[in-house]
C-alpha cells in the first residue's frame, strides 16, 4: 500500500476516504513555480498578416531575387508573385473565399509553388494531395474534404478519383489564366482563416485532416527568428513530400524570410548520394531533415565521398534523434558549422514546438532524445492521466498550449474535443492544449527527454503512423480473423513495419496477397514489409496483445518458401552476392523484391556503394524503379550506365530563366 506523506495526510483529513492518487501532490505556489521553471519564456504572439501578404511584402522588397530554382529552371519573386497573383484570380470566378479547401495534386515542380501561393492569395486553404497514394486513399480524402476546386497537372489527372471539385489543370489550362491581370488581389482572408488542411494517420483506418491557419504559420516563423536569423542570402531545400507538415516550414520559412528554394526531385530525395551533391551544387544553407534521412547522408561522407558544403543550419524533426549516431558527423565538421538542431513537432502544433541546439559532448555516449525547451509563444506541458502536472525526471505525456495549436480536426467534432482540451492552467483565457500522446520527462533544468509514444502510433522515415488504421483496413481481408501490426528493428537500417495475424478457419492468405490488399489502400510508407502467420496472438494478463512475445519475421523461411530464380548471368551473380550480404539473408534470387526482403533506402545507398566497387552501374533509382536483380540488370544492359566513381566531380548547371510553355 503506498504510504501517504505528512502533506499528503493533512490533506487527506477532510476526506479520509478519497484515494491517495486523487490527492494533490503539490501546494498552488509549487505548481505555480514548476510551470513557470517548464515554460521559461511566456510569450503571446501578435499576428497581422497572412502567409501570402507576407510573401508580397518580401516581393516587393528583393523582386528580382531568385525564389525558385530546380535543376536548370528558376523564378524570381516577382514572376513567382505575378503568376500566383494570376492563377489566384481564376480561384476566385470559381469561387474559392475564405476557409475554402483546393486540393493541389502536382508532381514536384515550379507550377507548385506557384498553385500553393495561388491557393493563399485566393483566399482558400491549400490540401495537399500525393498522386502516390492509392486511389482508395485519395477518394478517402477528398471525399471527406470536399474541395471547391482541384489544381493539378493533365497527366496526374487521370490517376485521380472522380469527384465534384472542379479541375484547374495549370499546364493545360495556362494560356486562360495567362490572361489574368498581375497585380496583387484586395486580401480576402486573415490570419484567423485557415492556410491549409493536412491529413494524417488515423487509428480507425479513417485519416484525420489537421486544420491550421495563417496565424499559426506566421508566428512559427516570428516567434524563432531570434534563434535562427534566416536572411535573404539562405538557401532551402525543399526535401520532404508537401503532404508532409514538415514541407511548411521548408516552403515557407524560405520564401517569407527571402530565401531562395530548392525544390528536389523525387529521385533525388531517395539517393544520398546525390541528394549530397544537390546541397554542394545549389550551396544549400538550411537544411531540414529527419533522422533516418540525415543519418544517411552521414554514410555518404564516411564512404570516402566528402565535399564542401555550405550548411547555416541542420534541423531535425519528424522522429526520435539519437545522439550518438551524430558522432561521425561532429568528428569531421564540429558543431559550429552548421549548428545542428533538434527540434520536436506536432501536426496539430504546426510543424515545431521545441529547439535544442546541438553540440558534440551530446553525442558521446548519449542515447536520449533531448528535444530542448518550448518555441517562446508555446507552453508545454507533462501530465499524468487525470492532467495534474507530474515532477521533474518523471515521465508524463506531452500537451501543448499557445499560439500554434490548430483550430481542430476537419469534419470531425468528437475528436477535435478529445484531443484539443481546454488548458487548465491558462484559467479564464480560452486557452486550449493539444493532447499529443507523446511521453516525455524533464531533465537537466527545463531540457524534455523525449520519451516515445503512449499509445500505438508510431514514426516511419518521418511520417507518423497510426498502426491501428493499418489492423483497422488489414482486417477487411477475407480471409483474416486477427491481426495487430508492430514497427520492429531486428537488424541494421531503421524500424519496418511487420504485420501479424491469424487467418480465417479454411483460408489461408498469403504474405504477397496480404501487401497486395493494402498496398491499394495505403501509401507506400504505411504497407508492412513481412507478414507473419499465427495460431493466436499472444496476449498479456490483461487481454491485450503483447507485443514483447510477437516474434521476428523469418524472412529466410519466406525466401525458402517462394520460387527461386538463380543468377544466370555474373552481373546477376554479383548483384545477388551483394544484396545477400547487406540484407543478411542466405540466397537472393533474381526475381525476388528486394524491398519485401527488408530493403530500405539506407540499404539502397549501401548496394549502390558496393556495386560500385564491383564496377556494376547500378543507381539508387535503378533499385528503387526495377525492385529485383533481373529489372536492374536489363536496364543496366539497355542504358549502358557507366560505373559511378566513388566521388564524381561536381561541376554547376548554367541555369536558363523559367518560361511556362503554353498549349497552343
Amino acid at each position: 500500500m503506498r504510504r501517504v506523506g505528512r502533506r499528503e495526510e493533512g490533506r487527506a483529513v477532510p476526506d479520509p476516504e478519497k484515494p491517495v492518487d486523487d490527492l494533490p501532490m503539490m501546494t498552488p505556489a509549487e505548481l505555480s513555480s514548476l510551470l513557470a521553471a517548464w515554460n521559461p519564456a511566456p510569450k503571446t504572439s501578435v499576428v497581422t498578416a497572412t502567409i501570402h501578404q507576407m510573401f508580397e511584402q518580401q516581393a516587393a522588397r528583393t523582386p528580382d531575387a531568385i525564389a525558385l530554382t530546380m535543376g536548370a529552371e528558376k523564378m524570381t519573386y516577382r514572376e513567382l508573385n505575378e503568376r500566383s497573383n494570376q492563377l489566384a484570380r481564376i480561384l476566385r470566378k470559381e469561387g474559392v473565399k475564405p476557409d475554402s479547401l483546393v486540393a493541389v495534386c502536382f508532381e514536384r515542380s515550379l507550377e507548385m509553388m506557384v498553385s500553393f501561393l495561388a491557393v493563399a492569395k485566393s483566399g482558400g486553404a491549400y490540401l495537399p494531395i500525393d498522386s502516390s497514394y492509392p486511389k482508395e486513399r485519395l477518394e478517402m480524402i477528398l471525399g471527406d474534404a470536399q474541395p471547391t476546386v482541384l489544381v493539378t497537372q493533365e497527366r496526374l489527372l487521370a490517376n485521380l478519383p472522380k469527384q465534384n471539385a472542379r479541375a484547374i489543370c495549370v499546364d493545360r489550362d495556362w494560356p486562360v489564366v495567362d490572361r489574368e491581370e498581375k497585380d496583387n488581389l484586395a486580401p480576402a482572408s486573415r490570419p484567423e482563416h485557415l492556410a491549409y488542411v493536412i491529413y494524417t494517420s488515423g487509428s480507425t483506418g479513417r485519416p484525420k485532416g489537421v486544420m491550421v491557419t495563417h496565424s499559426n504559420v506566421v508566428r512559427l516563423l516570428t516567434a524563432t527568428e531570434a534563434w535562427f536569423h534566416f536572411n535573404e542570402r539562405d538557401v532551402w531545400s525543399l526535401f520532404h513530400s508537401y503532404a508532409f507538415d514538415f514541407s511548411v516550414w521548408e516552403m515557407w520559412g524560405a520564401l517569407l524570410t527571402g530565401g531562395r528554394l530548392v525544390i528536389v526531385p523525387y529521385l533525388t530525395t531517395r539517393s544520398p548520394q546525390d541528394f549530397y551533391n544537390l546541397l554542394v551544387q545549389e550551396n544549400v544553407t538550411v537544411l531540414n531533415q529527419t533522422p533516418a534521412a540525415f543519418y544517411q547522408l552521414i554514410q555518404v561522407e564516411e564512404s570516402g565521398y566528402e565535399k564542401p558544403l555550405a550548411l547555416r543550419y541542420v534541423i531535425f524533426g519528424g522522429e526520435a534523434l539519437n545522439f550518438t549516431n551524430l558522432k561521425p558527423w561532429f568528428e569531421r565538421h564540429g558543431d559550429a558549422k552548421p549548428q545542428l538542431v533538434n527540434m520536436y513537432g506536432i501536426t496539430e502544433t504546426t510543424v515545431h514546438v521545441t529547439y535544442r541546439p546541438l553540440v558534440a559532448a551530446d553525442a558521446k555516449g548519449d542515447t536520449r532524445s533531448l528535444i530542448g525547451v518550448p518555441i517562446p509563444d508555446l507552453r508545454v506541458y507533462l501530465l499524468d492521466g487525470k492532467q495534474r502536472p507530474v515532477p521533474p525526471g518523471v515521465v508524463g505525456e506531452i500537451y501543448v498550449g499557445g499560439a500554434g495549436v490548430a483550430r481542430g480536426y476537419l469534419n470531425r467534432p468528437e475528436l477535435s474535443a478529445e484531443r484539443f482540451v481546454p488548458d487548465p492552467f491558462e484559467a479564464g483565457s480560452g486557452s486550449r492544449m493539444y493532447k499529443s500522446g507523446d511521453l516525455a520527462r524533464f531533465v537537466n533544468g527545463n531540457d524534455l527527454d523525449y520519451i516515445g509514444r503512449g499509445d500505438t502510433q508510431v514514426k516511419i522515415h518521418g511520417f507518423r503512423i497510426e498502426l491501428g488504421e493499418i489492423e483497422a483496413l488489414l482486417a477487411q481481408h477475407p480471409g483474416v480473423q486477427q491481426n495487430t501490426i508492430a514497427a520492429r528493428k531486428d537488424g541494421p537500417g531503421e524500424k519496418k513495419l511487420v504485420a501479424y495475424f491469424v487467418p480465417k478457419a479454411g483460408a489461408a492468405p498469403t504474405g504477397a496477397e496480404l501487401r497486395e490488399f493494402l498496398q491499394a489502400k495505403l501509401p507506400v510508407h504505411m504497407v508492412p514489409y513481412a507478414y507473419v502467420q499465427l495460431s493466436a496472438l499472444p496476449l498479456t494478463l490483461n487481454g491485450k496483445v503483447d507485443r514483447d512475445k510477437l516474434p521476428a519475421p523469418d524472412l529466410s523461411a519466406s525466401i525458402r518458401n517462394r520460387e527461386y530464380v538463380a543468377p544466370r548471368t555474373p552481373e546477376e551473380t554479383a548483384l545477388a552476392g551483394i544484396l545477400a550480404e547487406v540484407l543478411k539473408l542466405e540466397r537472393v534470387g533474381v526475381t525476388d523484391n528486394l524491398f519485401e526482403l527488408g530493403a530500405d533506402s539506407l540499404h539502397v545507398f549501401q548496394i549502390t556503394s558496393r556495386a560500385a566497387k564491383q564496377g556494376l552501374g547500378v543507381t539508387p533509382r535503378m533499385l528503387l524503379q526495377q525492385r529485383t536483380i533481373a529489372g536492374v540488370v536489363s536496364e543496366m544492359g539497355e542504358s549502358k550506365t557507366p560505373v559511378r566513381a566513388p566521388a564524381p566531380e561536381i561541376t554547376r548547371v548554367e541555369r536558363k530563366k523559367f518560361r511556362v510553355t503554353r498549349d497552343t
